[in-house]
């Protein structure tokens, strides 16, 4: 009996000890990993219920695997939160006995997201994004008077559409223009903007919206190619070299240098790394209007400035920071010079007659568009975003050479004529230490 006892006893202790074994394995087993390294995201979706997840897990299965990935499923968010509207919403469409909307708008995206929508319909990516390529003339009133309210709209309240758009038609423009400005359109249901341009369907993954590749898919190309600039400057360069070491997934507020030792676009754009904090306003730390053809201060651009340079600061010194604001600003200023001669020899040519009222029917007039809004944009946004050879040879360089073209259009056409006076800018004040 007491035999018996013994063994009884040590088969419990045994059983007793696998079974903690097992739990603290579990516990404090290393987290699943991908090939990369990364750690893998738990599919919260594989088991649910959910009518819409369970029918296009068949339907769409693509859809359920991301979206079951992303932290807004592990945050119980459900694909109705988002997707069922009442049957007079904007474009609902009847689906499965209920109605929804193909592609939720900012106004279904606010009921979580307050501040960030609010500030990304105040920025560039807003209303103003659209209208440079549509213009505002068909703008509804409401969209109107938000359009004239955002900062970004004040350089041109009453754009028409753009002439390149206008002669392309919407046949092409879906596919060109519209591809990326369709980021600030105006939805019927009073929002404006795609959150999905920057936020893509449907994992919602930090790291993508973090990283300089999702800025590429519009800000690249002859007339802004801020990513190209990026990839050649010493914060490009530390990011294609270390990029794959820093921790992508940082909760939004939270970063530091030790997360991200150099900037991405969001860093210095969007991010709140150190004592700067978040914004979906991407102009809201800018003191140019850079894509104007000849660049003026932003309204507000010294408290701008302070935001930027608060994020410079979490690595440069104060010293460092002032000699480059000051330099760029006279290169701004320099390259402002040249294309407000072009703007003079067009105005004068326009009126003697020389070139006539329809947009780019003449070959000059291709050289003339291409001098502020390729070279001159092209060289300003290199020189503050420190790319060399985008500032020189595909700025600076290009943009006299189609000037000197200008300016033989102009002697061979308006014989006897003086070039026209073009005014000398005003000094920049320098930034105050």
């Amino acid at each position: 009996m007491q035999k018996q006892r013994v063994l009884i006893t040590a088969a419990v202790v045994t059983v007793v000890f696998i079974g903690l074994a097992v739990v603290l394995a579990v516990i404090f087993r290393p987290a699943a990993t991908t090939e990369t390294g990364r750690v893998a995201r738990v599919n919260v979706l594989t088991d649910s219920a959910n009518t819409c997840v369970q029918c296009h897990r068949n339907a769409t299965a693509g859809i359920v695997e991301q979206y079951g990935r992303s932290t807004m499923a592990a945050a119980n968010v459900s694909c109705e939160q988002c997707h069922v509207v009442a049957a007079n919403y904007p474009n609902a469409i009847e689906h499965e006995g209920t109605y929804v909307v193909n592609s939720p708008t900012p106004a279904i995206c606010q009921s979580c997201h307050v501040a960030e929508v609010a500030q990304m319909a105040q920025s560039r990516h807003g209303l103003p994004a659209y209208v440079a390529v549509a213009g505002s003339q068909d703008l509804p009133e409401n969209h109107l008077a938000q359009y004239l309210s955002i900062t970004e709209g004040q350089p041109s309240p009453d754009k028409s559409r753009h002439d390149i758009a206008a002669i392309e038609g919407d046949v092409l423009t879906r596919f060109t223009c519209y591809a990326c400005h369709d980021i600030g359109r105006p939805n019927e249901d009073g929002s404006a903007g795609e959150c999905q341009k920057c936020h893509l369907r449907h994992e919602f993954s930090l790291e993508q919206a973090r990283r300089p590749e999702t800025c590429n898919a519009c800000h690249i190309g002859p007339d802004h190619p801020q990513f190209e600039i990026y990839q050649e400057s010493p914060h490009g360069i530390a990011y294609a070299t270390m990029g794959d070491t820093w921790n992508w997934d940082v909760d939004p507020g939270m970063a530091t240098v030790k997360d991200f030792p150099a900037p991405t676009c969001a860093t210095c754009h969007f991010g709140g790394l150190g004592a700067a904090g978040l914004t979906h306003d991407v102009g809201d730390r800018l003191t140019w209007f850079l894509f104007m053809p000849t660049s003026v201060r932003r309204p507000g651009w010294a408290e701008n400035m302070v935001r930027m340079q608060t994020v410079c600061l979490e690595c440069h010194n104060l010293n460092f920071i002032n000699e480059f604001y000051t330099a760029a600003d006279a290169a701004t200023e320099r390259v402002n010079e040249w294309t407000d001669e072009g703007e003079a020899l067009r105005a004068e040519m326009a009126a003697a007659g020389v070139l006539t009222a329809e947009p780019f029917d003449q070959p000059i007039d291709f050289a003339i568009f291409n001098l502020w809004h390729h070279w001159g944009r092209t060289a300003k946004f290199g020189v503050w975003m420190q790319g060399p050879d985008y500032s020189q040879w595909h700025g600076a360089y290009e943009l006299l050479n189609d000037l000197a073209e200008v300016r033989e259009y102009y002697n061979e056409h308006m014989p006897g004529a003086e070039p026209p006076a073009v005014e000398e800018p005003a000094p920049t004040p320098a930034p105050s230490s």
